[in-house]
C-alpha cells in the first residue's frame, strides 16, 4: 500500500511529542507514551504507540526543543549562561539581515553592497568581543591591580588577595601583571565553551544509500537562495578560523590596556624600550591581520572541517609572543624617564589619614577611561556605517569615514592645537565635537536606498523592508546596547564591592570609568522611554480592539454571551494586527530614540566631567543620584538575564513569551561571531534532511518506506522546514509537500532577512517545491487571531482557519469552542480536509517504483 507520512516540527514553545501527535492527555493517563523511532536523547522522531504500520497517512513528530529548552538537568544551568552571550548572538544575526546577499556565496565580492556590509559587521563583532574583555581587564588591572591598594580593599575580594598590598607587589607595575591574568582566564573560558559547541556545525546530512532505479537529480540546479548553499549549515572550519582571530584580538586588547598606561606614565628607554616597542609592533600586526582577514574569502566561506591554516597559527604565535613581552615589560623596574610609577597610584594610608596628599582626588589607571570612551564612540560610528552601507552601498560610507577621520583631528586641535591652524576657541570642548561628527556620519543614511538587482513587489501589506534598509545596524545596535549595559553594570558592581561602605567624599572609594556613570543615566532614560513605548502599545491595542469588536458586532442580533465572546475574540485579533502592522515600526522608533541618547552619552563620556553629588545646585545631585540608580540596575542585569535564560530553558510559559527572540537569534549559523551561542538549526536541518530523504529512499518492500512526506512546520518549525526543503535534492522535493502554519515568513523573517525570505526569495521557495505537473506543493494555514501567523502569498495556497469555530456551544457541547490563537492548527477542520487532499495527490502523482521483473 502506498503510504504518506506527515512529519510535524514544533515551534519555540517546545511542544511535547504526545501533543504534536494529537494524543492529548491520554498518553499521561494510562495510555502508552509515544515511541521514539529515530534520533537520540536530545533530538528525536516520535510516533504513536497505537499507530499501525500500514496506515495510509502516518504522523511523526520531530522534537528539537531540548537544543534550546533543556530537560531540567544540570546542563540547563550551563545553557542558561549562554544567554549572557546574547549581545554576540544579536551581532551575529545582523550579518544575515543584509540586503542583496547573492545566492551563490562564491559570487559575493568584498566591494559589493553585501560584501562591504559583511566586512563592517564582522569588524563590529570583533570590537564587541574586545569590549567584553577590555571591561574585564578594567576589573583586574584598573580596579584591583591599580586602585585597590590597601589590605582593607583587597580583603573584600573573595580569596587570599591581600598579598597584593605587600611592598614588592606595589612597586612598579607588578600588580598590573597579576591583574592581567583575569581577562586572559575569562577569554580562555569563553574559548573552551565555544569550542565545545562546534559539534553542531559538524553535522552533515547523510546521503541515502539506496537510490531508486531511474531516479536522477539531473544537472545541478542553479542557486537562487543562499539557503540552498550546501555548506550553509556546515561551518565548523569557518568557526574555528574566526574564533582564533577573535580570541587573539581580544587578548591583544586586554594586554594593550596596561601597556598603553605604562607608555603614558613612563615612556620606556633602554631595556624597557627594547621590550615595549617590539611588543607594540606585534600587537599592531595581529590587529591588522584580523581587520583584513575578517573580510577575506578564506574566513567568510563555510567550508566544513577545513583546518585552521598557516595564517591562524601565525596569528596565535604572534599573540603569544606579544603577551610574553607584555608580562616582561610589566615586571621590569621603573625606567629613568621620570616620576616613579607608584606616585601615580592612590596612597595606601588614605583610609587612616584622609588629609594625606593625593587622597582628595580619584586616581584611575591613566588612559583607561579615555580609551573606553573612544571605543564606544567609534562603535557608534561603525553602526552608522553598517546601516548606511546596507541601505545605499559603499557611496554612503563617505559620511562615516569622514567623521571617523575628522573627529580625532578636531579633538587634537581643541586640546593641543594643530600646526598651521589658529588656536581653537576658548569655549570649545571635546564633548561638543561628538554630536556634529555623528551627524556627519548619519548623513550617509539620507542617500536614496539602492534597489535590488531584480525588482520585486512586496507580497502584501506590511511586508516591505524593515527600518528602511537599516536592519543590520538596528539589530547589532541592540546587541551593542546590551553589551555596554552588561559591562557598565559589571564595572559598577565590582567597584562598589571593593569600595565598601563609605560617604561620597570618602577618598578610599574605587572609581569606575566615567563611561559607566553616564551609562547608568542612559539606562534610566532608556527605561522611561521603554515605559512610554509600552503605553503607546497599550493605546494602539485598545484602539485596534475597539475596531475589531465593532466589526464583529456589526451584524447585530447577538446575545449578551456572544458579545462577551466577541470581546475575547477582538483581543486576539487586535494582537494579530498589532504585531503584524505596528511592531516593526515601534521597534524602529525606539531604536531612533536610543541613537540620540547614545550620541549624548558618548559626548558626556569624552567630556571627562562627573557631576558632584554634594553640589549646592539641585541638578548635579539629581543627575548623580539617577546615574547611581541606573548603575545599580545595570549591576543586576547579568543576573536577571541568566535567571531569565534558566526560565526559558525550564519553563514553557516563559518560552512562549520570551523564547521567540532567543530562537530567532540562535536559528542562524555563527557566520559573524564565532563566540555566540550555538545554532540549533545546525543540527535540526541536517537531521530532518536525512530523515526525509532516508524514508523516501527505502526499497519498496521495506516496512518503513514512505511514498510521500508532508513536512508540517508550526511557527519557528515552518522556518526550519523551509530551510530543509531548500537543501533537499530535487528528486526528494518532488515527493514532498510543505504545510506551514503560525508562519512568520512574511511579516518578520521576510522584512528583517530579505536575502533569505524576501518577496523574490519566497517565490524561489515556492518554485523549488513546484512539481513537474504545476502543483505548488505548499499550503499555508493562518488565523486572524494568531499574533505570530500570517498569509504568505508567494504562489502557494493560503488557507484561512476559522477561530473560534463558533461564539457559543453547539452539537451538545456545553463549553465554548476555544480560541486557539497560535496553537492547535492540526485539530482544525480546514487542516484535516487539506491533508486528505494532499495525501491523495502524493499517492497519485508519485507512484511507488515497481521492482524489476526477473
Amino acid at each position: 500500500m502506498e503510504r504518506v507520512l506527515e512529519l510535524r516540527v514544533h515551534g519555540v514553545s517546545n511542544t511535547p511529542p504526545d501533543q504534536l501527535l494529537g494524543l492529548g492527555p491520554r498518553a499521561g493517563a494510562g495510555g502508552a507514551p509515544p515511541e521514539q523511532v529515530a534520533g537520540g536523547p536530545v533530538t528525536g522522531f516520535y510516533r504513536s504507540a497505537a499507530a499501525v504500520a500500514d496506515d495510509p497517512i502516518g504522523v511523526e513528530a520531530y522534537s528539537w526543543g531540548k537544543l534550546t529548552s533543556g530537560a531540567r538537568t544540570r546542563r540547563d544551568v550551563e545553557r542558561a549562561l549562554w544567554t549572557l552571550l546574547l549581545p554576540f548572538a544579536l551581532a551575529n544575526v545582523a550579518l544575515h539581515a543584509r540586503a542583496d546577499i547573492p545566492a551563490d556565496p562564491d559570487r559575493e565580492r568584498w566591494a559589493s553592497r553585501s560584501g562591504i556590509t559583511a566586512w563592517l559587521i564582522r569588524l563590529f563583532c570583533l570590537s564587541l568581543t574586545c569590549t567584553l574583555i577590555v571591561t574585564v581587564t578594567g576589573i583586574g588591572v584598573d580596579l584591583v591591580g591599580w586602585q585597590c591598594v590597601s589590605r582593607e580593599c583587597l580583603g573584600r575580594i573573595p580569596g587570599p588577595w591581600e598579598f597584593l598590598a605587600d611592598p614588592w607587589w606595589r612597586q612598579d607595575t607588578r600588580a598590573l601583571a597579576f591583574g592581567l591574568l583575569l581577562p586572559l582566564l575569562v577569554l580562555s573560558a569563553i574559548g573552551v565553551l565555544a569550542w565545545r559547541t562546534y559539534q553542531y556545525e559538524a553535522e552533515m546530512p547523510a546521503e541515502p544509500r539506496h537510490r531508486p532505479p531511474g531516479h536522477d537529480d539531473g544537472p545541478a540546479e542553479p542557486l537562487e537562495n543562499p539557503l540552498q548553499d550546501p555548506t550553509f549549515w556546515n561551518g565548523e572550519g569557518q568557526l574555528r578560523r574566526a574564533a582564533v582571530l577573535h580570541l587573539c584580538t581580544a587578548a591583544v586588547a586586554a594586554a594593550a590596556v596596561p601597556v598603553a598606561s605604562v607608555l603614558i606614565m613612563d615612556p620606556p628607554r633602554g631595556l624597557r624600550a627594547a621590550v615595549a616597542w617590539p611588543t607594540v609592533l606585534l600587537f599592531a600586526t595581529v590587529v591588522t591581520i584580523a581587520v583584513i582577514a575578517v573580510g577575506r574569502p578564506w574566513l567568510s566561506r563555510r567550508q566544513g572541517a577545513t583546518p585552521l591554516g598557516r595564517w591562524s597559527v601565525a596569528v596565535a604565535a604572534l599573540t603569544g609572543v606579544g603577551l610574553i613581552g607584555t608580562f616582561v615589560l610589566l615586571l621590569l623596574p621603573d625606567g629613568p624617564a621620570g616620576t616613579p610609577l607608584t606616585t601615580y597610584r592612590p596612597p595606601v594610608a588614605c583610609a587612616s589619614t584622609p588629609d594625606l596628599t593625593g587622597c582628595a582626588a580619584a586616581r584611575p589607571l591613566p588612559g583607561y577611561q579615555t580609551a573606553l570612551a573612544w571605543l564606544v564612540t567609534y562603535q557608534v560610528l561603525l553602526l552608522v556605517a553598517i546601516g548606511a552601507a546596507n541601505r545605499s552601498g559603499r557611496r554612503a560610507l563617505v559620511g562615516p569615514v569622514a567623521a571617523a577621520g575628522l573627529l580625532p583631528l578636531a579633538v587634537a586641535w581643541v586640546e593641543r592645537g594643530l600646526p598651521g591652524l589658529p588656536a581653537a576657541p576658548a569655549g570649545l570642548h571635546t564633548w561638543m565635537l561628538v554630536g556634529p561628527a555623528i551627524a556627519v556620519a548619519v548623513a550617509g543614511l539620507l542617500l536614496p536606498r539602492l534597489r535590488p538587482a531584480v525588482p520585486t513587489q512586496p507580497l502584501g501589506a506590511y511586508t516591505g523592508l524593515a527600518w528602511h534598509g537599516c536592519a543590520p545596524a538596528v539589530i547589532a545596535g541592540f546587541g551593542w546596547m546590551m553589551a555596554v549595559a552588561y559591562c557598565a553594570g559589571l564595572l559598577y558592581w565590582v567597584s562598589e564591592r571593593l569600595a565598601g561602605p563609605g560617604e561620597p567624599r570618602d577618598p578610599s572609594l574605587t572609581v569606575p570609568p566615567l563611561a559607566v556613570f553616564w551609562a547608568g543615566l542612559a539606562c534610566v532614560v532608556g527605561l522611561i522611554a521603554l515605559l512610554g513605548l509600552l503605553v503607546r502599545v497599550a493605546v494602539l491595542l485598545h484602539g485596534l480592539r475597539r475596531a475589531e469588536y465593532a466589526r464583529l458586532t456589526s451584524a447585530g442580533g447577538l446575545s449578551a454571551h456572544d458579545r462577551r465572546r466577541c470581546r475575547d475574540v477582538s483581543t486576539y485579533r487586535a494582537l494579530h494586527r498589532l504585531v503584524g502592522e505596528h511592531a516593526v515600526r515601534l521597534i524602529g522608533c525606539y531604536a531612533a530614540g536610543s541613537a540620540v541618547l547614545i550620541t549624548l552619552c558618548c559626548a558626556a563620556a569624552l567630556s571627562g566631567h562627573r557631576p558632584d553629588p554634594l553640589s549646592p545646585a539641585g541638578w548635579p545631585a539629581l543627575i548623580h543620584w539617577t546615574a547611581e540608580l541606573g548603575d545599580a540596575v545595570l549591576g543586576w542585569l547579568p543576573v536577571v538575564t541568566s535567571a531569565l535564560g534558566l526560565l526559558i530553558y525550564r519553563t514553557d510559559s516563559v518560552r512562549r513569551s520570551v523564547g521567540v527572540i532567543w530562537d530567532v537569534c540562535t536559528f542562524w549559523p555563527r557566520s559573524a561571531h564565532p563566540l555566540a551561542p550555538p545554532s540549533y538549526a545546525e543540527r535540526a536541518v541536517p537531521e530532518l534532511q536525512t530523515r526525509v530523504a532516508g524514508l523516501l529512499a527505502l526499497p519498496p518492500q521495506h516496512p518503513d518506506r514512505m511514498d510521500g512526506v508532508i513536512l508540517s512546520g508550526h511557527s519557528q518549525g515552518a522556518v526550519i522546514c523551509a530551510a530543509v526543503l531548500l537543501q533537499l535534492p530535487r528528486r526528494w522535493r518532488r515527493r514532498t509537500w510543505f504545510f506551514s502554519y503560525g508562519c512568520q515568513l512574511t511579516r518578520l523573517y521576510g522584512r528583517v532577512f530579505p536575502s533569505y525570505f524576501g518577496p523574490e526569495r519566497l517565490r524561489t521557495l515556492a518554485r523549488a517545491v513546484t512539481w513537474p505537473g504545476g502543483h505548488v506543493a505548499w499550503t499555508n494555514f493562518w488565523r486572524d487571531t494568531d499574533p505570530l501567523g500570517w498569509q504568505v502569498s508567494a504562489g502557494q495556497r493560503d488557507v484561512p482557519v476559522t477561530d473560534p469555530e463558533a461564539l457559543h456551544p453547539s452539537g451538545g457541547e456545553v463549553a465554548d469552542p476555544p480560541i486557539r490563537s497560535h496553537s492547535g492548527y492540526p485539530d482544525a477542520v480546514e487542516f484535516a480536509r487539506e491533508r486528505a487532499v494532499v495525501a491523495r495527490l502524493l499517492r497519485r502523482s508519485v507512484p511507488s517504483p515497481r521492482p524489476r521483473a526477473g
